[in-house]
């Protein structure tokens, strides 16, 4: 994954269950000493979420990053647990797990 083109932004929290998860709720980068808990997007140069890290109390809780296919639907899903537990799922052309 390239950080050349990519941004980092600050959330509350997200919505959803499917993969890949939505963050809402933004903050400004001064808003963060004042928050325990809150997400860090990373964004590609297209605005699509290609990851981020649930940061509670200054630790890593979760952390996702995703792969796009050409058509724009997600094709693969890496999630990383708080016990550094790592899952992978992969995604067809039209967005259906395999």
């Amino acid at each position: 994954m390239s950080t050349s083109s990519r941004t980092t932004r600050y959330f509350v929290t997200y919505s959803g269950v499917k993969l890949p998860f939505k963050l809402v709720n933004e903050l400004g980068a001064n808003e963060l000493d004042n928050r325990n808990t809150y997400f860090q997007g990373h964004f590609d140069e297209a605005d699509r979420l290609v990851g981020f890290e649930k940061l509670a109390y200054g630790e890593t809780e979760l952390v996702h990053r995703y792969v796009y296919h050409d058509n724009g639907t997600l094709k693969q899903a890496e999630i990383t647990d708080i016990d550094d537990e790592t899952t992978s799922i992969e995604f067809d052309e039209s967005g259906q797990q395999i």
